[in-house]
């Protein structure tokens, strides 16, 4: 059980840096970009880090549990399913997603979902 809560662990800590990467240094400018559009600045403080933080804990639970029941390519494309093509829709649908990180994004969350599953899928599943 030690094991699957420090794999469950390591996938939530190489999501939150995967997230972080992508969103605060790769794709900040398409972001701020987009919210300066509305008026607004784009939300990068502690408490919406704090909220991505939890995201990235829940999304390692997910992850951990599909890949017990499912295969591993299965997982990758449930997971990604789950953890991202509902969020861009729901942020598509709430006019909030720039559309031009989408390009960068999708192979990107494809990588974080798949090294997330590698690294769970050395869990005991006794």
């Amino acid at each position: 059980m030690k094991r699957n809560l420090g794999l469950i662990f390591l996938a939530f800590f190489w999501i939150s840096v995967s997230e972080f990467f992508r969103n605060e240094f790769l794709l900040k400018q398409h972001w701020e970009e987009h919210y300066r559009s509305f008026g607004m600045n784009f939300p990068s403080d502690p408490e919406n880090g704090a909220i991505w933080g939890i995201w990235s804990l829940c999304f390692s639970i997910v992850i951990y549990i599909i890949s017990s029941k499912f295969s591993f390519f299965q997982s990758v494309l449930l997971s990604w399913t789950i953890g991202f093509i509902l969020m861009w829709l729901v942020i598509g649908n709430l006019g909030v997603l720039p559309w031009t990180i989408l390009p960068y994004a999708v192979p990107l969350s494809i990588l974080e979902v798949w090294i997330a599953v590698l690294i769970l899928s050395k869990a005991d599943r006794k």
